[in-house]
This record gives C-alpha cells, sequence and structure tokens, in this order.
C-alpha cells in the first residue's frame, strides 16, 4: 500500500485535546459539584502547568480515602474574527486529594476519570494514555498569534488560498478567513450570507517544528498561484 495514502491530514481527538490544554488561557473548575472557580492565569504554562494529570491509584477505590469529584472546562475559541468563533469544547473529570486552590503555586495533583472533546464533528472520548502517547503540536501555542498575523498583515493572500479548495467554493461567497491551523494543515472558514462552511488545505508533511510552519504556509501559497483560476470568486 502506498505510504502517503494513510498519512495524518488532520489532528486526532487526543491531539486535539492536548493542544487545547496546552494552549489554554482560562478554566473552569468545578470541585465537588458545587464550588466554580474561574482561573485566568494559564499564559505560558497552559492548565497542565497548573493541574498533573495521573492514573487513578488503588487508594481512591478504599472507602477509608476521600476523594473529592472534580471537573475542569476548557473553551476553545477561534483567535480571529469569524462567524461562530467557538471552535471545541473540552471537559475533563477526576479527583482531588483536598480541595482545589487557585492561588497554589504548585500544581495539583488529579487523578484522571476522562477527557471528552465536543466540537462540529461531535463527541470523542480521550484517556490519559491516548493523551500521553501523543506529540505536542509545535503550533499549538503559537497558532493564535500566526493567524492573527496572517489576516493582520497578509490578508491579501488568503482569497489566494481558494484556488486549492476542493469542490470550488459555490458563487456567493463573501469572505474566506482562516480559522484554524495545526501540524497537518490551514482550515480556512468560508462565509456566505446565510452560512458558513470549513475546508481544509493539508501541508505537504505534518510541521515537526515550529520552524518548519512559514515554509509550509509558503508552499500552499505557491501551488495556489501555479493554480489555475477558473472562477470570479474572490479577485
Amino acid at each position: 500500500m502506498c505510504p502517503f495514502s494513510t498519512r495524518a491530514t488532520q489532528p486526532t481527538p487526543a491531539e486535539r485535546v492536548r493542544s487545547i490544554l496546552t494552549a489554554a488561557h482560562s478554566m473552569t473548575v468545578t470541585s465537588d459539584g458545587l464550588h466554580h472557580t474561574e482561573v485566568h492565569r494559564l499564559d505560558g504554562t497552559g492548565a497542565m502547568g497548573h493541574i498533573h494529570l495521573h492514573e487513578q491509584s488503588e487508594d481512591s477505590t478504599s472507602q477509608s480515602v476521600t476523594r473529592i469529584p472534580v471537573r475542569l472546562e476548557f473553551t476553545d475559541i477561534a483567535p480571529t474574527p469569524v462567524r461562530d468563533r467557538l471552535r471545541a469544547r473540552v471537559t475533563v473529570t477526576g479527583l482531588l486529594a483536598a480541595p482545589y486552590r487557585p492561588e497554589a503555586t504548585e500544581s495539583t495533583c488529579m487523578e484522571f476519570g476522562q477527557a471528552v472533546l465536543e466540537d462540529s464533528e461531535g463527541r470523542s472520548f480521550v484517556t490519559l494514555a491516548e493523551m500521553e502517547a501523543t506529540e505536542l503540536d509545535p503550533i499549538a501555542t503559537s497558532e493564535a498569534g500566526m493567524l492573527t498575523h496572517l489576516m493582520d498583515s497578509h490578508s491579501e493572500l488568503v482569497p489566494l488560498l481558494l484556488r486549492l479548495v476542493r469542490p470550488q467554493p459555490d458563487r456567493g461567497i463573501l469572505r474566506a478567513v482562516p480559522v484554524a491551523m495545526d501540524r497537518y494543515g490551514v482550515t480556512l472558514r468560508l462565509e456566505y450570507p446565510s452560512s458558513h462552511r470549513d475546508v481544509r488545505l493539508s501541508f505537504a508533511r505534518p510541521v515537526t517544528d515550529i520552524d518548519q510552519a512559514g515554509p509550509q504556509i509558503h508552499s500552499l501559497l505557491t501551488a495556489a498561484r501555479r493554480a489555475s483560476h477558473p472562477n470570479r470568486l474572490i479577485a
């Protein structure tokens, strides 16, 4: 079988969850089903700089050991001004040995229960083993800056990428906006008067280092310039 037929072109649910947790700027912590805490100091470290996830211990099943149920909630918001900016929600459940203290300077130890990713594709359940087995996307913490830079400084290049979209966009498109980027490619949101849809433009090969992202984007633009332009959707 040709190796290119099985090459990944988009992140797995486990990769997406890990990226969202790493790049998160905030999270909502609900402990014991009652106490809600909004944490807004995740910049630079992500959620896993404040919460250490580990497998459930044998002691936690003992009735003599008290564990506090906890739920961590994250929202993944598109950094660009598109319609419906909510890209995904991630919920991580587990157990704590002591009440969560947002002012704590050390990482809080949490016994992992499950992680749930909810997006436009539906709901996916992710195990801790699956997350630990994935490599962190090198673009994860730089995605927002890269997308906003593309929009703010090179917005004239975005319509060029429409030449690579297959099938071709329907007539009546209002604009195309980059809504996501990961190690596998770029996602454009095509906005119409009363609807929108996302299209995927894959890189020639997955990015393994952040320094490779720029050249891969330039490769897409080069391919777009070489492509014929059979319509006049966007000049």
